[in-house]
């Protein structure tokens, strides 16, 4: 029998779960998000990508500021809700709310819980190196990511793989696995179990001082620190142009042969320096650009190799 079902979902990592939800015959009697905010140069009012997609397919939206007002909880409450599905909200759920429907709340994570609990899993996770990774459904408690979890499948992670191409791949797998969690629900058979107490660690909201690149690293640090911060919001670094600098992102990198002083650019192809090995700079995008290889990138920039050193060591401020 299908479960009447509240959405709780506000970046595009949600979208899947949502659709493919409908698709299933699930009854979703409210989708709630986040309030629209202003955003892009001209600071317009911007609607969550759920809601646009939920509005798009009929669904009733709401986007309370916060769930701890009374008449939002009521409002939640009068829905005699089976369960709620919540998938990258952003906003803190307290027990009246976790415990308002029937069967409780069911959150989808993107990390191998208890590891990278929080705000930005999928970036800390590449940043750190990890060699794999999970999707995770779990019952929800008040405490952050500390629910004992329902089911987990685990996703190898590729040496060269990006924050964005490793979202896509979670978002379409935490999809299925809630469809599967709850159609456990459906017939009672769906267990959990509590988190290990032990390898808890916090996944804490990237911050903008953090996407500068440190050439003096080891390279394999360096690399995972691009393809942590790829596409958004982009580990960056300053290429000399006219006596000034101007700031590229990089989207794509490699590991590469080479050695030299950290920051300097050893050939062609964009091999730069670390401190120790070096990296090889794939796709890049420079400012109010779109992304471009690194040979249309050095097609448009006057440079020699002999002489060009990137800034080697991260500021200490970002302005």
């Amino acid at each position: 029998m299908p479960l009447r079902l509240a959405f709780m979902g506000t970046p595009d990592f949600a979208v899947p779960a949502l659709s493919e939800l409908l698709s299933t015959g699930h009854e979703i009697a409210s989708v709630y998000c986040q309030p629209p905010r202003p955003a892009g140069r001209g600071m317009d009012w911007r609607k969550s990508p759920i809601q646009v997609f939920a509005e798009a397919q009929g669904l009733l939206v709401r986007t309370p500021r916060s769930m701890r007002l009374s008449e939002v909880q009521a409002e939640f409450a009068a829905l005699s809700l089976d369960a709620a599905v919540v998938v990258g909200y952003g906003l803190l759920l307290p027990a009246a709310i976790l415990t308002a429907p029937r069967e409780g709340c069911f959150n989808l994570h993107p990390s191998k819980l208890p590891r990278w609990r929080g705000a930005a899993p999928i970036q800390r996770t590449l940043m750190a190196g990890d060699s794999d990774t999970a999707v995770m459904i779990m019952r929800m408690d008040e405490g952050l990511d500390t629910g004992p979890v329902c089911l987990a499948e685990s996703v190898a992670i590729d040496a060269d793989v990006t924050a964005g191409d490793l979202h896509n791949e979670l978002a379409r797998r935490g999809a299925d696995l809630m469809l599967r969690a709850l159609a456990a629900l459906e017939r009672g058979s769906l267990t959990s179990q509590a988190q290990s107490s032990d390898g808890v660690t916090y996944a804490a909201k990237i911050d903008k001082s953090e996407a500068r690149i440190d050439w003096n690293k080891p390279a394999r640090a360096v690399h995972n620190h691009m393809r942590g911060l790829s596409p958004f919001p982009g580990a960056w670094f300053e290429w000399p142009v006219a006596g000034a600098t101007e700031r590229v992102k990089v989207l794509r990198s490699s590991m590469a042969d080479g050695a030299g002083e950290a920051g300097v650019v050893l050939d062609a192809e964009l091999t730069v320096a670390c401190g120790t090995g070096a990296i090889r700079l794939l796709q890049v995008q420079r400012a109010g650009r779109k992304s471009m290889s690194a040979a249309e990138f050095l097609r448009g920039m006057s440079w020699d190799a002999s002489s060009l050193k990137l800034h080697a060591a991260a500021r200490s401020t970002i302005t």
